[in-house]
């Protein structure tokens, strides 16, 4: 059976843990600044002919490794830069992202995916701020991280009741890519998948950003990187990331 063919074939589990109050603002880009950071074997993915980035902060809880309990790990703060890309298969086209730079408070959480999948994590303080919409009363999702002596954040302001977004809306490309790909310092590509059901989302009445962008990104992103083309804030869940895999050219 396909079901049971796919199962066998699949890696190992690396790593499990709960990714939740993901607060996602996102920008448009022009697709040439881009193109130098795509792993081979992939490709841009567009959103109504539209490009993009977007720095997304959230809660990182009971993280296990390899099915271990990190020692002081298990909750913490995490915000990222990451861009949309597409990667055709026999099997039909896998939906991804790439990560630009991630932040973590914790050496160890940095330390260790630099080493297993090349991702371009860098350890500075962070700190957070979630309130839950209630009745009758708004709700704000507000990550910062503290670099160049002062702090650098995020926040988005929502409203109301979470939802899952339509089929085809730009909250569903953003939100729902389920596998990601990362340059290898020498030209190859590691595959990973991420397994989650679909996230609930609350759109963002009002959304700030605020950061030394060039210094963390580099000067390329500053003309885009300054005000969101929108946000939302999604509830997250559990989620499961599989052991990467390395693509063959001909793949």
């Amino acid at each position: 059976m396909p079901t049971a063919t796919r199962a066998q074939s699949q890696p190992g589990i690396f790593l499990t843990a709960g990714w939740h109050n993901l607060a996602m603002l996102n920008f448009t880009i022009e697709p040439h600044i881009l193109e130098p950071y795509l792993p081979a074997g992939t490709e841009l993915d567009f959103w109504q002919g539209r490009s993009f980035v977007s720095v997304v902060g959230f809660q990182f809880l009971d993280t296990k490794v390899l099915g271990i309990p990190a020692p002081f790990h298990r909750r913490f703060e995490e915000v990222n830069l990451r861009f949309y890309v597409v990667r055709q298969t026999p099997d039909g086209p896998r939906r991804g992202v790439v990560f630009l730079r991630e932040i973590a408070p914790r050496r160890l959480v940095s330390l260790t995916a630099r080493w297993f999948y090349n991702e371009k994590y860098v350890t500075m303080p962070m700190r957070q701020r979630v309130e839950l919409p209630g009745d009758n009363a708004d709700g704000v999702v507000q990550y910062e991280w503290w670099h160049g002596r002062r702090w650098n954040g995020l926040s988005a302001r929502i409203e109301g009741k979470a939802a899952v977004p339509p089929a085809g809306s730009e909250e569903e490309f953003i939100a729902e890519h389920y596998w990601a790909y990362t340059k290898q310092p020498d030209g190859g590509t590691i595959e990973y998948e991420v397994e989650h059901p679909p996230w609930r989302i609350w759109p963002a009445a009002r959304a700030t950003y605020d950061c030394d962008v060039a210094a963390i990104y580099g000067p390329e992103f500053v003309p885009f990187l300054r005000e969101p083309s929108s946000a939302f804030v999604a509830d997250g869940s559990a989620v499961l990331v599989r052991k990467g895999r390395r693509l063959s050219l001909a793949a």
